[in-house]
Protein backbone atom coordinates (compact mmCIF):
# COMPACT_ATOMS: atom_id res chain seq x y z
CA UNK A 1 0.00 0.00 0.00
CA UNK A 2 1.47 3.30 -0.86
CA UNK A 3 2.03 5.54 1.56
CA UNK A 4 -0.64 8.64 2.21
CA UNK A 5 0.65 12.34 0.90
CA UNK A 6 -1.68 15.49 1.15
CA UNK A 7 -3.09 14.89 -2.51
CA UNK A 8 -3.52 11.06 -1.58
CA UNK A 9 -5.11 8.99 1.51
CA UNK A 10 -5.12 5.41 0.84
CA UNK A 11 -6.81 3.24 3.16
CA UNK A 12 -6.74 -0.56 3.91
CA UNK A 13 -9.75 -2.64 4.90
CA UNK A 14 -8.77 -2.80 8.53
CA UNK A 15 -8.22 0.84 8.91
CA UNK A 16 -12.06 1.02 6.40
CA UNK A 17 -13.98 -1.00 9.01
CA UNK A 18 -12.31 0.62 12.07
CA UNK A 19 -13.44 3.94 10.51
CA UNK A 20 -17.33 2.79 9.88
CA UNK A 21 -16.91 2.07 13.61
CA UNK A 22 -15.42 4.68 14.70
CA UNK A 23 -18.15 6.92 12.87
CA UNK A 24 -21.03 4.98 14.30
CA UNK A 25 -19.44 5.50 17.76
CA UNK A 26 -19.47 9.01 17.47
CA UNK A 27 -23.05 9.22 15.98
CA UNK A 28 -24.11 7.26 19.45
CA UNK A 29 -21.89 8.93 21.45
CA UNK A 30 -24.39 12.58 20.63
CA UNK A 31 -27.17 10.85 21.79
CA UNK A 32 -29.27 11.63 18.67
CA UNK A 33 -31.49 8.67 18.18
CA UNK A 34 -32.49 7.97 14.31
CA UNK A 35 -35.63 5.61 12.57
CA UNK A 36 -34.05 4.76 9.85
CA UNK A 37 -30.47 4.28 7.59
CA UNK A 38 -30.67 5.44 4.47
CA UNK A 39 -27.12 4.79 2.64
CA UNK A 40 -26.44 6.54 -0.67
CA UNK A 41 -25.28 3.52 -3.19
CA UNK A 42 -22.44 2.86 -3.58
CA UNK A 43 -20.01 4.81 -1.66
CA UNK A 44 -22.15 4.70 1.70
CA UNK A 45 -23.87 0.83 0.93
CA UNK A 46 -20.68 -0.50 3.59
CA UNK A 47 -20.96 2.03 6.35
CA UNK A 48 -25.22 1.82 5.87
CA UNK A 49 -25.16 -1.72 6.29
CA UNK A 50 -22.57 -1.73 9.52
CA UNK A 51 -24.77 0.92 10.68
CA UNK A 52 -28.53 -0.57 10.14
CA UNK A 53 -26.81 -3.70 11.90
CA UNK A 54 -25.14 -1.43 14.97
CA UNK A 55 -28.24 0.55 15.80
CA UNK A 56 -30.62 -2.12 14.53
CA UNK A 57 -32.57 -0.28 12.67
CA UNK A 58 -33.89 -0.35 9.58
CA UNK A 59 -31.73 -0.19 6.23
CA UNK A 60 -32.88 2.07 3.17
CA UNK A 61 -30.92 2.51 0.11
CA UNK A 62 -31.08 5.39 -2.42
CA UNK A 63 -28.68 4.84 -5.82
CA UNK A 64 -26.87 8.02 -6.82
CA UNK A 65 -24.25 8.13 -9.26
CA UNK A 66 -22.00 11.26 -10.23
CA UNK A 67 -18.35 9.84 -10.59
CA UNK A 68 -18.48 8.51 -14.07
CA UNK A 69 -16.16 10.04 -15.92
CA UNK A 70 -12.52 8.89 -15.94
CA UNK A 71 -12.57 5.61 -14.51
CA UNK A 72 -14.77 7.04 -11.76
CA UNK A 73 -12.19 9.83 -10.63
CA UNK A 74 -14.07 13.30 -12.40
CA UNK A 75 -17.57 14.08 -11.12
CA UNK A 76 -20.17 14.32 -13.55
CA UNK A 77 -23.73 15.47 -13.72
CA UNK A 78 -25.60 14.26 -10.65
CA UNK A 79 -28.07 11.23 -11.35
CA UNK A 80 -30.68 10.43 -7.88
CA UNK A 81 -32.67 7.50 -8.70
CA UNK A 82 -36.46 7.90 -8.78
CA UNK A 83 -37.44 5.14 -5.91
CA UNK A 84 -35.76 4.11 -2.10
CA UNK A 85 -35.58 0.74 -1.69
CA UNK A 86 -36.88 -0.85 1.77
CA UNK A 87 -38.11 -3.38 3.09
CA UNK A 88 -40.08 -1.36 5.88
CA UNK A 89 -42.71 0.39 3.82
CA UNK A 90 -41.96 4.63 2.93
CA UNK A 91 -39.33 6.09 4.55
CA UNK A 92 -40.52 8.56 7.22
CA UNK A 93 -39.57 9.63 10.15
CA UNK A 94 -36.05 10.66 12.03
CA UNK A 95 -33.66 9.30 9.31
CA UNK A 96 -29.81 9.47 9.30
CA UNK A 97 -28.38 9.89 5.45
CA UNK A 98 -25.04 7.72 5.24
CA UNK A 99 -22.44 8.22 2.59
CA UNK A 100 -18.76 7.28 2.65
CA UNK A 101 -17.57 10.76 2.12
CA UNK A 102 -18.43 14.58 1.40
CA UNK A 103 -16.49 15.83 -1.62
CA UNK A 104 -18.22 18.64 -3.30
CA UNK A 105 -21.05 18.08 -1.42
CA UNK A 106 -24.14 18.54 -3.90
CA UNK A 107 -24.70 14.94 -3.20
CA UNK A 108 -25.85 15.08 0.37
CA UNK A 109 -26.86 18.86 -0.59
CA UNK A 110 -29.65 17.43 -3.08
CA UNK A 111 -30.25 14.26 -1.53
CA UNK A 112 -31.84 16.16 1.19
CA UNK A 113 -33.80 18.80 -1.23
CA UNK A 114 -35.15 15.30 -3.02
CA UNK A 115 -36.41 14.09 0.42
CA UNK A 116 -37.96 17.13 1.58
CA UNK A 117 -39.61 17.32 -1.82
CA UNK A 118 -40.61 13.52 -2.00
CA UNK A 119 -40.94 12.37 1.46
CA UNK A 120 -42.80 14.66 3.42
CA UNK A 121 -43.31 11.45 6.35
CA UNK A 122 -39.23 12.62 6.96
CA UNK A 123 -39.49 14.48 10.20
CA UNK A 124 -35.56 14.87 10.74
CA UNK A 125 -32.44 14.11 8.66
CA UNK A 126 -29.14 14.29 9.85
CA UNK A 127 -25.88 13.47 7.58
CA UNK A 128 -22.98 11.02 8.71
CA UNK A 129 -19.55 10.43 6.24
CA UNK A 130 -16.43 9.18 7.15
CA UNK A 131 -14.39 11.75 5.45
CA UNK A 132 -15.37 15.68 5.21
CA UNK A 133 -13.00 17.59 2.76
CA UNK A 134 -12.38 21.00 3.18
CA UNK A 135 -13.75 21.40 -0.51
CA UNK A 136 -17.46 20.43 0.20
CA UNK A 137 -19.68 23.22 0.31
CA UNK A 138 -22.04 21.16 2.24
CA UNK A 139 -21.30 20.14 6.06
CA UNK A 140 -22.08 17.02 7.48
CA UNK A 141 -23.99 16.73 10.87
CA UNK A 142 -21.62 13.42 12.00
CA UNK A 143 -18.08 13.14 10.10
CA UNK A 144 -14.85 11.05 11.78
CA UNK A 145 -12.22 13.09 9.46
CA UNK A 146 -11.63 16.20 8.39
CA UNK A 147 -9.36 16.34 5.31
CA UNK A 148 -8.19 19.70 4.59
CA UNK A 149 -6.24 19.11 1.57
CA UNK A 150 -8.99 17.57 -0.17
CA UNK A 151 -6.55 14.25 -0.88
CA UNK A 152 -8.33 11.69 -3.79
CA UNK A 153 -9.24 8.79 -1.53
CA UNK A 154 -7.99 5.05 -2.30
CA UNK A 155 -10.75 3.16 -0.66
CA UNK A 156 -9.97 -1.10 -0.85
CA UNK A 157 -12.86 -1.65 -2.58
CA UNK A 158 -11.77 0.32 -5.67
CA UNK A 159 -9.84 -2.70 -6.63
CA UNK A 160 -12.46 -4.23 -8.15
CA UNK A 161 -13.11 -1.52 -10.55
CA UNK A 162 -10.62 -2.72 -12.93
CA UNK A 163 -11.14 -7.01 -12.58
CA UNK A 164 -13.90 -7.90 -14.75
CA UNK A 165 -15.79 -11.23 -13.87
CA UNK A 166 -13.50 -13.32 -16.36
CA UNK A 167 -10.50 -12.30 -15.10
CA UNK A 168 -12.27 -12.77 -11.13
CA UNK A 169 -10.45 -16.77 -11.10
CA UNK A 170 -6.92 -15.67 -12.53
CA UNK A 171 -7.01 -13.13 -9.86
CA UNK A 172 -8.23 -15.25 -6.72
CA UNK A 173 -5.83 -17.56 -7.52
CA UNK A 174 -2.40 -15.61 -8.19
CA UNK A 175 -3.33 -13.69 -5.35
CA UNK A 176 -1.86 -10.63 -6.90
CA UNK A 177 -2.83 -7.52 -8.16
CA UNK A 178 -4.84 -6.58 -11.02
CA UNK A 179 -1.90 -5.09 -13.37
CA UNK A 180 -0.96 -8.95 -13.83
CA UNK A 181 -4.38 -9.50 -15.42
CA UNK A 182 -4.92 -9.10 -19.16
Amino acid sequence: MPESTDSDLWVTWDAYHLAIERLALLVHESGWKFDQVLCLARGGLRPGDVFSRIFDVPLAILSTSSYREANGMQQGALDIASHITTTEGALQGRVLLIDDLVDSGVTLARVQEHLSQYFPAVTEVKTAVIWYKACSVFRPDFYLEYLSTNPWIHQPFEEYDGIRAHQLAAWMKKGEGLTDLS
